[in-house]
């Protein structure tokens, strides 16, 4: 296991610093308001197999599942600003994200606005916990709280755990099951109704908490895809990702086995959770994420590795969308 070093050789143009253009105060808010909607197919992936599981077990009820995919984007959203509030005030002249850096210097962006756009998520979302609460009770709000911490902290407080290099078991968990289990939950408890809530949650068929995991593997794919990309910078603040310990072939073969798991999980529904032949549906995907993997192994800079991450999370979207039909198709 190495240790992190503080400094590389070779000037910083090498890990992507290139030239940036004047950035003028319109334009950053711009890139600060269109930013987000980039992150809301992550966040849609496991609404979509909630809802496939609803319409499996009878329970459709699409309102409240989109209040709760908007409460839960916002949120991540939060956490979005969050981390580049920390890049920008703990490593202001590192040039993972040039524009940025350049936005703070110039005086067209302040860490003061940042911090101003997580306080608007925040408040967004719990915008969103009254309607919510009223359908499920207090599991409503132990969800929103653990997203918030979650979402807070990956480069954010005490823990920030994405520094830790901690982040792939909570993706997988929070992602494919957290997710999941709460969409389903909410249209469960507002066409069944929920007098025992915590008694309800404990009751959700099996299924509902298994089929969730190979899109939380597909997110957390996309993740280690932005820790192999930046896995320089990631050495210079000291984070402990497994790219920065072990090397950048070792997330590659992490990424691999996630997408093994993802493409071997429907086998795993129909056989072992009796779902039926409909739960091979996903596996359409599969040229898709090969695709993605030959590039993953095929190209080592840093500029061709960019454009893999929206790649790998148009994988996840179409696996789970995928996924939310072949449940509703999946007889009961």
């Amino acid at each position: 296991m190495s240790t992190p070093s503080p400094h590389l050789s070779g000037p910083p143009e090498e890990l992507g610093a290139a030239a940036v253009p004047a950035t003028s105060a319109r334009s950053i808010w711009v890139d600060l308001l269109v930013y987000p909607t980039h992150s809301l197919p992550t966040a849609a992936q496991p609404v979509l197999v909630g809802l496939g599981l609803a319409v499996h077990f009878g329970v459709l009820s699409p309102w409240p599942a989109l209040v709760g995919l908007f409460g839960s984007w916002v949120i991540h959203v939060a956490g979005l600003f969050t981390d580049n509030h920390e890049l920008l005030r703990l490593h202001p002249k590192l040039p993972e994200h040039p524009e940025l850096v350049h936005a703070v210097e110039t005086g067209a962006l302040r860490l003061a606005t940042l911090r101003l756009a997580i306080v608007g998520c925040l408040a967004l979302a719990l915008a969103t916990a009254p309607y919510l609460y009223r359908i499920g009770g207090a599991p409503v709000l132990a969800f929103g709280a653990l997203g918030i911490v979650t979402s807070l902290s990956y480069n954010g407080g005490p823990w920030a755990y994405a520094r830790r290099g901690q982040a792939d078991p909570l993706f997988v968990v929070m992602f494919g099951v957290v997710g999941v289990v709460g969409t389903y939950f909410i249209q469960a408890a507002a066409v069944q109704g929920a007098p025992e809530p915590w008694r309800m949650l404990a009751s959700l068929p099996l299924p509902v908490y298994l089929v969730g995991l190979p899109v939380g593997a597909l997110v957390t794919a996309v993740l280690l895809v932005d820790d192999l990309r930046d896995h320089e910078f990631d050495r210079l603040k000291g984070w402990r990702t497994g790219a920065v310990l072990h090397g950048p072939g070792f997330n590659r073969v992490e990424i691999s086995a996630l997408l093994a798991l993802a493409y071997l999980a429907p086998l795993g529904s129909w056989l072992l959770l009796d779902l039926g032949p409909w739960m091979l549906l996903p596996l359409a995907s599969a040229p898709m994420a090969v695709g993605a993997l030959r590039t993953l192994f095929t190209v080592r800079e840093r500029a061709r590795l960019i454009p893999l991450t929206p790649r790998m999370a148009r994988v996840g979207l179409v696996y789970s969308a995928l996924l939310g039909a072949a449940l509703a198709l999946a007889p009961r």
